[in-house]
């Protein structure tokens, strides 16, 4: 998966937890002076930063297929190795780096396995592989529990991202293809300013059409057409934008 969204917009809704996620990772995978250390998934360089300020920025790689993200990590990172790509495919050589870093990023790549795979390869034997991510699947998410608990006031059945979480590596990039095509449909009923109140209401009106607008973006991949499924990840991937979260803030509606 890769984000459109300007690195700014992900600064205020995911970016705010950089400061502290990123010293925390780093001190788990004991990344200290001298270490060559890679970000893989780096967004707009929340993670990078924090590796810089231990190691030096020649000491630092950083990739993420999204350009805008690249071009605001490399800004702000000034000196670092920082390249466009995807996590299933990195561009350096076996065991270039002591540690290889991945911050909230495992839940977003096309193939999950490979991505750790291919961090572990471009890592020296003996050396550390550490990734952090959100507990979406068992409902650890506190912030996002506020929509789905509004959801589930109309319909306690609701699974939320388990299913997508749990789909094969081979199903994911249809699976992504119709959740990406169901949040521009979202983003085209309800506009750029709505609540999660008003996103549940929507939900709550029934997810039929995602099951129509799957066939029709995926018409070979019929595991991409469960409305539950495809429509779950869309709303919580969607509501993002709401206003309640306003500048990465809980405000009042």
């Amino acid at each position: 998966m890769q984000f459109a969204a300007p690195a700014e917009h992900y600064d205020r809704f995911m970016g705010r937890y950089a400061p502290t996620l990123a010293i925390a990772l780093a001190d788990v995978a004991g990344v200290a002076s001298a270490m060559r250390v890679v970000d893989v998934g780096c967004g707009p360089g929340g993670l990078t930063r924090e590796l810089v300020t231990r190691v030096g920025a020649v000491n630092v790689a950083a990739i993420d297929p999204a350009p805008q993200f690249t071009a605001a990590c490399r800004q702000r990172n000034p000196g670092a190795d920082v390249r466009e790509g995807v996590a299933e495919e990195l561009p350096w050589a076996d065991a270039t780096f002591d540690a290889a870093l991945s911050s909230l990023v495992l839940g977003f790549m096309r193939d999950p396995d490979q991505g750790v795979r291919e961090m572990a390869r471009v890592t020296r034997p003996g050396g550390t592989v550490a990734a952090c991510m959100w507990d979406t699947a068992a409902g650890g998410m506190t912030m996002l529990q506020i929509f789905w608990s509004a959801v589930r006031r109309i319909d306690a059945g609701v699974e939320g991202e388990r299913r997508m979480a749990g789909a094969p590596p081979e199903q994911r990039r249809a699976l992504e293809l119709v959740v990406s095509r169901i949040e521009a449909e979202l983003r085209r009923r309800l506009g750029g300013t709505f609540t999660t109140d008003e996103l549940a209401e929507l939900y709550s009106r029934g997810t039929d059409w995602c099951t129509d607008l799957a066939a029709t973006v995926a018409p070979d991949a019929p595991w991409a057409w469960d409305a539950r499924t495809v429509a779950d990840a869309a709303f919580l991937r969607y509501l993002r934008d709401a206003r309640d979260f306003a500048g990465g803030r809980r405000t009042e509606a």
